[in-house]
């Protein structure tokens, strides 16, 4: 593996530079280079002194996870503090070019991967981009498990979250630090129905943020509480829209009562327990055998 930036592969010609394209989660795309003045291709363009540059690349040649530093300085016109701490760069797709700026054409791709860990501080920020080897990190393969391992909804669950009664957009009455919502209008919704679902925001400042249940209950005014595992990371309040899901517990009684999608449960309900694996024959079971 080496170490350094690619200046020495450019060698005397100065007509080169790099172009910075990030893609987030919630969809917007951003363009950064750190030419002097704005470069265009693809049909997106790439503007300078947006307070973005790299640092040193770490790349290999075999499997090795190749990764790169960007720094940056708070900007509300790119990349604000609100949007870092909310963490809507968190995973964003990144593709860095070395570039011609005489002719936009003469360009390769440097890296290519995802934001990793953002660190705050001074006035700026240090992010750490993840390459595509990334990926060979994760574990693959299936584990045999009495809960489903699907995602309810996605492409192995196969519910249709959009289905009446499983999506809903309301409004709440009460917000407390972005963490427990207080609704008026649930009241005919059976209990604990959202629990281990999702709440997403669908207006306001903070929209495009989501956080996953933790709890679903009424309080002593019969109103419908939603309390999140975390706190939303931005500002929200009662005149914001939020989505809630229906959340599902991983349970074969569950996706057949709830869901009715019990053909598509990935979980293995009938597999023997640990007491299994450790019990031995008795002499009373020889006989009643006999």
């Amino acid at each position: 593996m080496t170490a350094g930036t690619d200046a020495s592969q450019e060698g005397v010609n100065t007509s080169f530079c790099r172009c910075w394209r990030v893609r987030r989660r919630d969809g917007r795309v951003l363009g950064f280079t750190d030419h002097d003045g704005p470069i265009a291709f693809d049909g997106e363009e790439y503007l300078p002194g947006a307070g973005l540059s790299a640092g040193a690349f770490m790349q290999g040649t075999g499997l090795a996870i190749d990764n790169v530093d960007a720094t940056g300085v708070l900007s509300s016109d790119a990349i604000s503090a609100a949007d870092l701490e909310a963490g809507r760069y968190d995973g964003a797709d990144v593709t860095v070019w070395r570039v011609n700026w005489t002719d936009v054409t003469d360009r390769r791709v440097l890296f290519a991967g995802s934001v990793g860990e953002v660190r705050r501080g001074g006035g700026g920020f240090q992010a750490e981009m993840r390459g595509l080897t990334e990926a060979l990190n994760r574990n693959g393969g299936q584990a045999f498990v009495r809960q489903c391992a699907a995602v309810l909804g996605d492409a192995r669950c196969r519910f249709n979250l959009s289905a009446p009664g499983f999506r809903l957009e309301r409004r709440p009455v009460l917000v407390d630090r972005g963490q427990s919502f207080v609704f008026a209008d649930l009241t005919d919704v059976q209990p604990r129905w959202f629990e281990r679902g999702r709440l997403s925001v669908m207006s306001g400042t903070a929209a495009g943020l989501e956080g996953v249940i933790k709890r679903d209950r009424t309080d002593d005014a019969g109103r419908r509480v939603i309390d999140l595992w975390e706190p939303l990371r931005g500002v929200v309040g009662p005149s914001d829209t939020f989505r809630l899901e229906a959340g599902c517990d991983k349970r074969s009684e569950t996706c057949r009562t709830k869901f009715a999608n019990i053909a598509n449960f990935r979980g293995f309900p009938f597999v023997p327990g640990e007491d299994w694996l450790v019990a031995i024959p008795s002499a009373r079971q020889d006989v009643e055998a006999g």
